[in-house]
């Protein structure tokens, strides 16, 4: 866990951050790496909400400061990270007094809130095709590969891990993708588009 610290601390990849139920210790501003901020359901399945890069603003944290609530979500080191802590009152006192800084804060709340608006409509009204194909053409690096396992896959678009397979074997039968277990090879981006809805 996270404890307040006036100044930059390092914290490990893997480390969870803050969890459902956990007091926030205060405003998170991430200098390095990413936090993955995801929630799990009744049944036990997971979903990514999003993510906390450098410039970010985590929705949980702000909400938490700002009702005095616990944190609804679990927050975990993605990469290794450089975050520091801004205790609570420093960051009302912020918010009161530093005009730049309320300007910067609530554009980055407003450019969150629309990417939770579209990942709503993701899983309420896209199908898994092209939930899956956004995911693919998000998350490939330079060399167009995606190194992510099944269960990871269907943690990011909120499914079942055999649904990520099935679906999967379908797009390289199509000749979308190539590759094995863990590391997937985008063959057709443009073919991956279509199906997403992006061309």
């Amino acid at each position: 866990m996270v404890t307040p610290a006036p100044h930059r601390m390092p914290i490990a990849e893997g480390t969870r951050l803050f969890q459902p139920g956990q007091e926030c210790p205060g405003y998170v501003v991430v200098h390095e790496g990413t936090i993955r901020v995801s929630i799990t359901a009744e049944n036990g399945r997971e979903i990514v909400l999003y993510r906390v890069r450098p410039g970010d603003v985590c929705l949980q944290t702000f909400s938490a400061l700002v009702h005095g609530t616990a944190y609804t979500a679990e927050g975990l080191a993605e990469t290794d990270l450089v975050i520091e802590i801004v205790p609570p009152n420093a960051f009302q006192d912020l918010v009161l007094t530093n005009a730049d800084f309320r300007s910067r804060l609530f554009g980055a709340v407003a450019d969150r809130f629309s990417d939770l608006e579209r990942l709503v409509e993701d899983v309420a009204l896209t199908g898994i095709p092209a939930r899956l194909a956004r995911a693919l053409l998000r998350m490939a690096d330079r060399a167009d590969a995606v190194n992510l396992r099944h269960e990871a896959l269907a943690i990011e678009i909120g499914t079942a891990r055999e649904v990520i397979s099935r679906q999967l074997a379908a797009f390289s039968r199509s000749g979308l993708i190539s590759g094995t277990r863990g590391v997937i090879h985008l063959v057709s981006r443009p073919g991956l588009k279509s199906i997403a809805g992006e061309i």
